[in-house]
């Protein structure tokens, strides 16, 4: 498969970043765009609504479906799988997108907090996939992809914020657990993680991190596209980074990707 015309990719937190660079690039294809996310009202420091991206999608050639959903709600969760099926007929992608970051120590993390983070990474990617997978498997050629890091065993990125890193591992063991679990049933589930640091409203919110270091968010958008293309009985249980899916295929320039070519990329966390 070349391309993305006329299949269902959900996508969680699709209203902005990364989630909604991967959901403009499928709909140049021609691909229909589930963007489930909480964004129903502009946010005083992020930018963008799922209206937004929904318009985006549609003049980029592709149909939106905007949802507002808390994907820490089983029950708002399964409604918008409903209205998919409803609407498009398929599922054909589940992108599990949404996450929520504190990089804090143990001290530092309120409970709340940890709450939070365990609730959209831990609870709502296994949650969406859940809702979704029985749909999936109708599809021919079905992937869930997890913007979730490999599962690195260095203490350091523990030390670093215990309670996040527990909470974005959770997403990559999803990855782990139901690749193996569904593979003879031809459902593909695989990880992808950015080589460096991606500029995104969020990461400016991030103290002491400079995002011009950084690359576009278009950069995961082409390495996820390449991914959801491949065949998905041979391609599972894999923890991907974008340059390296791209360079297998073939691209070889990445300056295009960088926010200032003037300053020296830093590695995104969980790399060593």
């Amino acid at each position: 498969m070349t391309d993305l015309k006329g299949k269902t990719i959900f996508i969680t937190g699709a209203s902005r970043g990364i989630g909604k660079a991967i959901g403009l690039r499928a709909a140049q294809d021609g691909a229909n765009i589930v963007i489930a996310a909480k964004s129903a009202d502009p946010h005083p420091k992020l930018p963008g609504t799922i209206f937004d991206a929904a318009k985006e999608f549609e003049r980029a050639g592709g149909k939106a479906l905007p949802i507002k959903v808390d994907i820490r709600d089983e029950q708002e969760i399964l409604a918008a799988v409903d209205k998919t099926i409803a609407t498009f007929g398929s599922i054909d992608a589940l992108v599990n997108n949404a996450s929520a970051i504190s990089l804090t120590g143990t001290l530092q993390t309120p409970m709340k907090r940890f709450d939070l983070m365990f609730g959209i990474n831990v609870r709502g990617t296994f949650a969406a996939s859940q809702a979704c997978i029985p749909h999936l498997l109708k599809s021919e050629n079905p992937h869930i992809l997890n913007i979730a890091s490999p599962l690195n065993m260095n203490p350091l990125w523990f030390a670093h914020s215990t309670a996040y890193t527990m909470a974005k591992y959770g997403m990559s063991m999803c990855v782990l657990g139901m690749a193996e679990e569904f593979k003879g049933q031809g459902l593909a589930v695989n990880a992808l993680w950015p080589k460096t640091i991606i500029d995104t409203a969020a990461l400016r919110l991030v103290p002491g991190v400079d995002p011009e270091t950084g690359r576009t968010p278009e950069i995961m958008a082409d390495a996820a596209h390449a991914i959801l293309t491949k065949d998905s009985k041979a391609c599972t249980g894999n923890f991907f980074i974008d340059e390296e899916v791209l360079a297998a295929d073939g691209v070889e320039d990445f300056e295009k990707y960088r926010v200032n070519s003037d300053k020296q990329l830093t590695t995104d966390i969980y790399l060593d």
